[in-house]
């Protein structure tokens, strides 16, 4: 299961930058994730939980943004989000095409936490 070594790649992305921010305790991770990336969402999501004991994320959820397939057409000269991954051919006017805008991403957007008060 690759989605559990990724999910350690993601906490450790996530308490980097918690740490430097002076953040003790990560509350959510919020990750977009594209549907040809190749990872599944539900396996990610299992893996988070076993990758985030005894880290500053311990008990953090992960919140998941699910990115569709976005194309160009060449014919149509637009982009168009395509209802399923079987065929890459434009919704509109049904001409193949391999030029991928979007779909793949596997990004950490944020973090979110709650404010540490200020020690005087």
């Amino acid at each position: 299961m690759h989605e559990l070594s990724i999910a350690l790649s993601l906490v450790e992305m996530a308490s980097a930058a918690a740490t430097q921010a002076g953040v003790k305790q990560v509350q959510v991770v919020h990750l977009r994730l594209g549907v040809l990336s190749g990872v599944v969402k539900d396996a990610l999501l299992f893996g988070f939980e076993i990758a985030t004991a005894d880290t500053p994320l311990a008990g953090a959820r992960l919140v998941i943004e699910e990115v569709p397939v976005q194309i160009y057409c060449a014919l149509c000269d637009a982009p168009a989000t395509l209802p399923d991954t079987q065929h890459l051919c434009c919704p509109r006017c049904t001409t193949p095409t391999n030029q991928i805008l979007a779909g793949r991403e596997l990004e950490l957007v944020a973090l979110e936490y709650e404010q540490q008060p200020a020690v005087a």
